[in-house]
């Protein structure tokens, strides 16, 4: 019966068949998947995944993008970046303050926004107080909105920098009106290769201790990595594998997201940019290796709208959302927009034909009547 699956690989095979009965793939054969010249197949086969886990839906949501600084002790340090400054004498250095930021984020709130993301640079000056203000008030101007803020590399560097333990920190921030934390500082979880792209940047077991421990207190987090650098099949296998199992110890993770890497205007732009093909398989091996994470996102920032679109028959539920003015990518050399508005995210769902659904940062429907929302929850 297998000739008439359409699959062509026939290494593929016996992959098929651990997919249908719903069994956990091993390292061996995530890398046969990274190496199968059956692009179509190895998403036929994420496809399966996607369709059992979450059936024809494909979800956005309507966000804000605010990076606070780009400020970083680390800016010599990770060569794939873009973003990053010494110091505010430094050309291209911004540090908004607490009110600044507040006044940015009344867009949220005119445009129906359910959920703000932001990040930013390892600042070594600004004060704890400066971050919990920033919670606080816009907590006190927009209580429903649902605060995505700080990579799990922020979150250790603040328990460094401010004489606290993680679970000190993750505490305050979330009493101040934290509400998850983003995936972002993952990269690449090889040693090797991590030392190359970001030496001393927090570790992969720091990175995962963060999450771990925003787990426990009940934070929900996302996971990435960074791909299409200086890293191998077995790396992308390897950091997929690392992550499935930190979510069978703590189950916290939302989403995961693949991030492509924009060689442009960093140390490394001598690499190509990592091609359509690539965004696909990585977006499908996610879906298929990560088989305990509940949603598998594109993130159209970097892969741009097209191969978005074709990412939601390659694995892929969630297209990302609205965004507005996202900075880290487009200074390294994205050309994609910075905002996309609803209905062009609805109208590449329905022509994926997929059906769009709405979702805050964890999944719950959004209703909407008039200029007012709620969720469903999920």
């Amino acid at each position: 019966m297998k000739k008439f699956l359409p699959i062509t690989d026939s290494n593929l095979y016996s992959i098929h068949d651990k997919v249908e009965a719903e069994e956990r793939l091993s390292f061996e054969e995530g890398v046969k998947l990274w190496e199968s010249p059956d692009i179509t197949g190895v998403g036929y086969l994420a496809n399966i995944v996607r369709e059992r886990q979450n059936g024809n839906f494909a979800y956005y949501n309507i966000n804000q993008h605010i990076d606070y600084s780009n400020v970083c002790i680390l800016h010599a340090r990770c060569h794939f970046c873009a973003f990053a400054r010494k110091d505010m004498k430094t050309e291209g250095a911004w540090e908004m303050s607490v009110d600044e930021f507040l006044d940015k984020a009344m867009y949220s709130i005119e445009h129906g926004c359910t959920e703000i993301h932001s990040v930013g640079g390892l600042h070594p000056k600004l004060p704890f107080e400066y971050y919990l203000d920033m919670l606080r008030g816009l907590k006190k101007r927009m209580p429903q909105v649902h605060l995505k803020f700080f990579t799990a590399v922020e979150i250790d560097h603040f328990a460094r920098i401010f004489k606290m333990s993680i679970k000190e920190v993750l505490i305050a921030l979330r009493e101040a009106g934290l509400d998850s934390l983003p995936g972002g500082g993952a990269e690449i979880f090889a040693e090797e290769t991590r030392d190359k792209i970001c030496p001393g940047k927090l570790s992969p077991e720091g990175w995962l201790d963060v999450h771990q421990q925003a787990h426990d207190l009940g934070i929900s987090t996302n996971a990435t990595m960074l791909y299409g650098h200086l890293e191998t099949n077995e790396d992308r296998v390897d950091h997929l594998i690392r992550l499935r199992e930190q979510q069978d110890k703590s189950g916290g993770f939302v989403t995961f997201i693949p991030l492509a890497f924009h060689p442009e205007n960093t140390r490394m732009d001598y690499l190509p940019s990592p091609s359509g093909i690539t965004d696909l398989r990585t977006i499908a091996l996610s879906r298929l290796m990560l088989d305990n994470f509940p949603h598998i996102k594109v993130y159209w920032i970097m892969t741009g709208l097209n191969v978005a679109q074709t990412a939601l028959s390659f694995g892929a539920d969630d297209i990302d959302g609205t965004v507005t003015e996202e900075k880290i990518t487009h200074m390294a050399g994205a050309t994609t927009p910075e905002i996309v508005s609803v209905d062009e995210i609805t109208r590449l769902i329905q022509e994926a034909g997929k059906v769009p659904v709405e979702r805050d940062t964890l999944y719950n429907e959004i209703i909407r009547e008039g200029n007012q929302w709620h969720r469903r929850a999920a």
